[in-house]
C-alpha cells in the first residue's frame, strides 16, 4: 500500500466505519510523540528498557505462581511494546522513504540504505474505525463547533495488545493480586484463620444458649 491509502477493513460491510488506512507513526501509540530532536531515539530506548524489566517482571510473576489471567494481560503488554519495537529498530533501514501525496510504494532497499538508522524507524499503523461523528455545540467552551470523530486515531495490532492488557489489568487488579499480601505475610493468614475459628465459636455458643434457655410458651 501507498502512504495514506485508505481501503474498506470487510469490504462492503461497514464500509465508512472500520478502515485499513496505512499511515507511518512517527512516536507512540495512537499517533503520540515527543517533539525534539532526540525524542525518536529516546523512545526507542526507552521500549527496549520498558521490555526488558517487563519480560524480568513476568518472569517473576510466574516464579510466584500468579494465575494466567495476570500473566496474559502482562504478555499483551510485552508482545505489544516488543512489535513497535521492531518496526523502529528495522523498518527504517530496509524500506525506502514513502512519499507524501504520491502513489507510488515504498520498496525494499539493501540492508542499511533506508530512510533512517537504526532505533529511529516510524512504526506502521493501519487500522481505523470512525464509528461515529458529532460536532460540539458552539455553546460548549474552547471546543464549540468543532468535529469530534470516535475513534479518530489510527492504530496498530500492537497497540492494541497494549491497549487489552492495560484494560484488563486496571479492572481485575484486586482479583488478580488479592492473594500476594497474604503469600508475603504468613501472619495474615494466622489472624484471618483465628478470626474464623472465633467467629464459628461464637455461633456455636449462641446456639447452644438458645437450646438452653426454656420455652416461655410452653411455661
Amino acid at each position: 500500500m501507498f502512504l495514506h491509502q485508505d481501503e474498506p477493513l470487510f469490504g462492503s460491510f461497514m464500509t465508512d466505519k472500520a478502515r485499513l488506512h496505512f499511515i507511518e507513526n512517527e512516536g507512540m501509540a495512537f499517533g503520540l510523540k515527543l517533539d525534539w530532536e532526540y525524542g525518536k531515539l529516546l523512545l526507542s530506548l526507552f521500549r527496549i528498557v520498558a521490555v526488558s524489566f517487563l519480560g524480568w517482571f513476568i518472569h517473576s510473576l510466574i516464579k510466584k505462581g500468579h494465575g494466567y489471567g495476570v500473566l496474559v494481560s502482562f504478555a499483551l503488554i510485552l508482545a505489544g511494546a516488543t512489535g513497535n519495537i521492531i518496526d523502529s529498530t528495522f523498518y527504517g533501514m530496509i524500506f525506502e522513504a514513502s512519499q507524501r501525496h504520491s502513489h507510488n510504494i515504498a520498496q525494499v532497499v539493501g540492508w542499511g540504505e533506508g530512510y533512517a538508522p537504526m532505533l529511529h524507524g516510524k512504526v506502521v499503523d493501519m487500522f481505523h474505525f470512525p464509528l461515529f461523528e458529532f460536532y460540539w455545540p458552539e455553546w460548549v467552551p474552547r471546543i464549540g463547533g468543532n468535529r469530534f470523530e470516535f475513534f479518530r486515531p489510527v492504530f496498530n495490532l500492537a497497540d492494541a495488545s497494549i491497549t487489552i492488557g492495560v484494560f484488563v489489568l486496571i479492572l481485575f487488579n484486586r482479583s488478580f493480586f488479592k492473594n500476594e499480601e497474604e503469600q508475603d505475610n504468613p501472619d495474615i493468614i494466622q489472624e484471618n484463620t483465628e478470626d474464623t475459628h472465633q467467629m464459628e465459636e461464637s455461633e456455636s455458643s449462641e446456639e447452644s444458649d438458645e437450646e438452653s434457655t426454656p420455652n416461655e410458651n410452653h411455661i
